[in-house]
């Protein structure tokens, strides 16, 4: 590996790392600023729709920034949203505004979008350079930030240290964190890609032709089932904990960090064990593991053993996402549209679907709310099968008649 890619990866691992602190950084706190907030469950999850909106619009936006702009720019321009939005967040948390809440989450997952697309397009780039799995390691350097937040937010929370003054502390970091990774990374590669595909299949009509492919529709199905069960966790665990077994807000941010460190370790282990059973086998074990944790945590009576099952849930969820992305970009001629494509619908489950449960919850409660992820996990294990196609089936596959 040359230089230029070494730095390239490193860049993207210290970014992902910065995000998933900043992600792990509000989770904890989601009790205290639903307390501050003064707000039920169901209110918290319309608020948790800032979120999601912003998302949405992050995802839509960065495959046609990089096609214009660059990952470059496009991940600038995330990281810019991301601080500003963790900024609002703060505020609206002091002042207790929950309308001020919803637009810092909705300007945070407006930059976590434009960012994690782009960063996705050039993680499944820097495989194709170098032969070798880099997503896994990718997203683990996100886990691995989920880790150091959660650390912090339980430390935080267990001193009742304001949310307002923890966030913007997590705001500077990240800001530091990402001008470093911003800087490393190669101007145009993105771009350049983009350019490419643009030319032999008419931009974005072109990017959305690649879902007539038959296969690429069934691992979408995959992303988001696995993308779903991670955002799940992301969103409700330690409300889970606190209101489903009645434990404090301290034991939720243990719960959520023991559940962070498990998605961590599974995703820095994926690489040698796809090497070792293939994608398929490490797919379907994968969502088998988290359907077991997620048993535990919805009949479990005792809320030591469901906090023990969401480490299986955690390796479950770990490794899901970005081995379907991996497959997704396995593809001679189309691959940055499709993983463009692919990481976009993973990322509407990841940030969009998950507070929707929050609505269900308020009639049949957090525990019972589960059971939709669970099955979701399910159906990803029985459609593992098609992640073995490979190169050539993907090459040959013949786009699902118009």
């Amino acid at each position: 590996m040359d230089a230029v890619t070494r730095r390239w990866r490193a860049a993207l691992f210290l970014f992902m790392l910065a995000a998933g602190t900043g992600m792990a950084s509000w989770v904890p706190r989601t009790p205290a600023v639903r307390d501050g907030l003064d707000v039920s469950t169901g209110a918290m999850g319309l608020v948790l729709f800032g979120l999601s909106t912003g998302s949405m619009a992050g995802v839509t936006a960065s495959g046609p920034l990089v096609r214009r702009y660059g990952g470059r720019v496009t991940i600038s321009a995330g990281a810019t949203l991301v601080v500003a939005g963790l900024l609002v967040v703060a505020a609206g948390t002091s002042l207790s505004l929950a309308g001020g809440v919803a637009c810092g989450l909705a300007l945070f997952g407006g930059g976590m979008g434009l960012a994690e697309v782009a960063f996705n397009i050039e993680g499944a780039a820097i495989e194709s350079v170098i032969g070798r799995p880099v997503l896994p390691v990718l997203h683990g350097c996100f886990s691995l930030g989920t880790v150091f937040g959660a650390l912090l937010g339980m430390a935080m929370t267990a001193a009742e240290f304001p949310v307002g003054w923890h966030l913007t502390a997590v705001a500077a970091l990240i800001a530091a964190g990402a001008v470093r990774a911003v800087l490393s990374i190669p101007h145009g590669t993105g771009k350049e890609a983009a350019s490419d595909n643009s030319s032999r299949q008419g931009g974005l009509r072109g990017q959305l032709r690649v879902w007539r492919d038959r296969r690429l529709i069934l691992i979408g199905v995959i992303v988001l089932a696995m993308a779903f069960a991670e955002g799940a966790a992301n969103d409700w665990l330690p409300l889970l904990m606190v209101d489903g077994y009645h434990v404090s807000a301290t034991a939720g941010s243990v719960t959520f960090l023991a559940f962070a460190s498990s998605m961590t370790l599974g995703r820095f282990a994926g690489g040698p064990l796809l090497a070792r059973f293939g994608r398929v086998q490490v797919v379907r074990i994968s969502a088998v593991t988290a359907a077991l944790g997620l048993v535990v945590v919805i009949v479990s009576p005792s809320p030591l053993m469901a906090g023990a099952a969401t480490v299986l849930w955690g390796l479950g969820a770990s490794l899901g996402f970005p081995v379907t992305l991996s497959a997704a970009g396995d593809h001679p001629h189309d691959a940055a549209a499709r993983v463009g494509a692919v990481a976009t619908a993973g990322y509407v489950a990841f940030l969009v679907g998950p507070p929707a449960l929050g609505l269900l919850a308020d009639h049949v409660g957090l525990r019972l709310t589960m059971t939709v992820v669970l099955a979701l996990l399910i159906v990803a294990s029985s459609l593992a099968g098609v992640l073995d196609s490979g190169r050539r089936a993907d090459a040959e596959a013949k786009p699902v008649s118009a």
